[in-house]
């Protein structure tokens, strides 16, 4: 098997879309798949299509490459397009970022939503391609880097986490600074602690939480074990990463009902709403040794992601001649002319 993934994979910390990007290269390699990020290849399989905006450095190339490849060079290879983002998380209310992707997925054979979320998203914004032509695979962290807590008696004061790349204010500081002047008060300060690691919003400042430049790899790591509980309250995220370091970890999860966090965490953590953070937090203390308990199987792991698109790959190569016959847009490719893509090389 021959795959194209279309991401310039970047060294250092360039965000879940590139470490995605890596896990899967490294992983289907290894499985004997021969992968490439570009579409020099006449006899590729699989086109994954991973980033439209091809002005965007991590971006290979667009739907009017692969376009121009399907009718100049191999007109078997199969597109699937991976739709990690959505306006919901990009304070975009007019819906253009969907309805770009929408235009742009009109090149693909099939659809990935990285959450049921992203995908009822899109099909509010006009996404209506049959049931058949899409599959949910949800993100995988990778299990051989962070590093379990070893089983102890529930510590005092139980140590609360978050961390963020991203310093938007929609990455839950409203909650981070509720947390912060709880610590304040007696009733919580020899309860529990809390640990901010990431870049904050201009001047935002913590009374009492510790906070940590931002950290990768064995760095975040080490230091997310030293903790006990994770904290998110990201607003409308299409998936995440942070959360599934942290219950990779070991942490318990206490997670805001928003995006698709549910998703993600449902059965290994407690829910909130920003009105009921208080008394979550209370059950999360009390409960800590039963949901500490549950993290072992927490199954969200690298393998078990590019396994799912390894198996969608090979179904997809399966019934080749089907998707084939039934393809409608390759025999007229003019209305990919006007797109808003840009040219692309």
């Amino acid at each position: 098997m021959k795959v194209s993934i279309g991401m310039n994979l970047q060294s250092g910390a360039w965000g879940g879309g590139n470490m995605f990007g890596k896990a899967l290269t490294q992983w289907l390699t290894k499985q004997g798949v021969e992968v490439s990020h570009d579409l020099k290849s006449d006899d590729l399989d699989i086109i994954l299509l991973a980033e439209p905006q091809v002005r965007l450095k991590i971006s290979a190339y667009g739907p009017q490459a692969i376009l121009r490849y399907l009718h100049r060079k191999n007109p078997k290879a199969l597109v699937v397009h991976r739709i990690n983002n959505s306006s919901e998380a990009r304070n975009d209310p007019q819906k253009k970022f969907n309805r770009l992707r929408i235009q742009a997925n009109r090149v693909a054979d099939h659809t990935v939503f990285i959450s049921r979320w992203v995908k009822e998203g899109y099909q509010q914004s006009g996404y209506d391609r049959p049931e058949t032509e899409s599959t949910v695979i949800l993100n995988g962290g990778d299990e051989s880097l962070w590093q379990k807590k070893a089983p102890a008696p529930p510590p005092t004061p139980l140590s609360l986490v978050t961390h963020h790349w991203s310093n938007d204010p929609k990455k839950g500081f409203d909650i981070y600074r509720q947390l912060d002047e709880m610590l304040v008060h007696p009733t919580w300060r020899d309860r529990i602690s809390f640990t901010y690691i990431g870049r904050l919003p201009e001047g935002f400042q913590f009374q009492s939480a510790r906070t940590i430049p931002p950290l990768s790899g064995e760095e975040l790591a080490q230091e997310l074990c030293r903790h006990d509980i994770y904290l998110t309250a990201a607003r409308n995220e299409a998936a995440g990463m942070h959360h599934i370091e942290g219950a990779l970890s070991g942490l318990p999860l206490l997670y805001i009902v928003s995006g698709a966090m549910p998703e993600y965490c449902h059965g290994f953590g407690l829910p909130f709403q920003p009105e009921t953070f208080t008394q979550a937090l209370e059950q999360m203390v009390a409960e800590y040794p039963h949901w500490a308990a549950q993290m072992d199987h927490y199954p969200f792991t690298h393998d078990r992601m590019c396994q799912n698109y390894l198996t969608l790959f090979n179904t997809l190569i399966a019934q080749r001649q089907e998707i084939l016959a039934r393809r409608q847009w390759w025999r007229r490719p003019v209305w990919f002319v006007k797109t808003r893509w840009g040219k692309e090389s």
